[in-house]
């Protein structure tokens, strides 16, 4: 009996070293060593503030509203064309350039055949594919169809940065060391960082297209680490006032944590007035997300908004 006793015991401790072993490992990322230069505390990426567009003349901001201009990178898979195309009736259409790209061909949509089912592959191959495509686009914005995006929003988000700077923008996460966007609530990139991505991309020991078997991944995750070999870090977009503008909830979620929070100003409680993205929408509410946003208006209000961004030429836009 002593001795079954003490088998017991041992095989409990090796258990209970085994999960703390497994419990480090999912906190470590693989081939990123900690050095100096390395040590980032990300940025709060903030829009210009009104004051500052007042101060531009009116020349100044004709050229900025027209400069910013983008193309979305739209992840889909041909078993929910639902949510396909529903993107492309609604938030898709105020891209300057949206693209749809696949695991595989579909017959009803038009989409660019990645030809792979490893999620992180798929985006390697799709970010590339953007990358060699996007003409004289400078800001990328990539989502899944279940995310509601407003672009314009993003556009004033990055009105007053250079797209010749390494941005990687959206809702900051971190594991273990490493601080990611989150891929749910939508992930922006300026032309430089997709510049040092796709560069890093042909170098496969420190940005695998598969990843390690061992170190499998997330997608999001894998690209941060890719980015981060190039210099690049992840940025929380916010407004003026703090709060974050890439959301991974629905409104509806947001509006009941709001009033969990504060019953008596659900608005404060909710979300920014400059929200760029709400996620896990089905998609009649990304329909009726589009009737709130682009067509309901209150009669004789002024939204006194400094500039004006204009729909993509030759689009049917709301």
């Amino acid at each position: 009996m002593l001795s079954e006793g003490s088998s017991f015991m041992k095989g409990m401790a090796l258990g209970g070293i085994f999960c703390l072993l497994l419990s480090l490992l999912g906190s470590f990322t693989p081939g990123m060593q900690s050095s100096p230069e390395d040590q980032h505390h990300h940025h709060h990426i903030k829009a210009p503030t009104n004051d500052e567009l007042q101060s531009l003349s009116d020349t100044q901001m004709v050229e900025l509203s027209q400069k910013v201009r983008v193309y979305c990178v739209i992840m889909v898979q041909p078993k929910v064309l639902v949510y396909w195309a529903t993107a492309k009736d609604t938030w898709g259409k105020h891209c300057d350039q949206a693209v749809f790209y696949s695991s595989e061909s579909a017959k009803a949509l038009e989409a660019v055949d990645l030809k792979e089912q490893d999620e992180w592959a798929k985006l390697h191959k799709a970010l590339k594919h953007a990358y060699d495509n996007s003409g004289d686009l400078r800001w990328f914005f990539v989502a899944r169809p279940t995310t509601f995006a407003i672009i314009e929003n993003l556009k004033y988000l990055v009105l007053a940065k250079d797209p010749n700077e390494p941005f990687y923008i959206g809702h900051t996460m971190k594991s273990g060391e490493l601080e990611y966007v989150e891929y749910d609530s939508g992930i922006v990139l300026s032309y430089e960082a997709l510049r040092r991505l796709v560069n890093v991309f042909k170098d496969g020991e420190k940005c695998p297209e598969r990843g390690r078997s061992l170190w499998k991944l997330s997608e999001e995750k894998q690209l941060a680490m890719c980015l981060k070999y190039t210099g690049v870090f992840a940025e929380n977009g916010e407004d003026t006032q703090g709060k974050g503008l890439f959301n991974s909830k629905s409104v509806g979620s947001l509006i009941e944590e709001g009033m969990s929070k504060n019953s008596l100003d659900v608005v404060e409680g909710c979300c920014s007035d400059l929200a760029i993205t709400f996620s896990g929408m089905s998609p009649n509410q990304m329909q009726v997300m589009m009737f709130g946003v682009y067509r309901l208006r209150p009669y004789g209000h002024n939204f006194h908004d400094s500039l004006i961004f204009l729909p993509p030429e030759g689009t049917a836009n709301d």
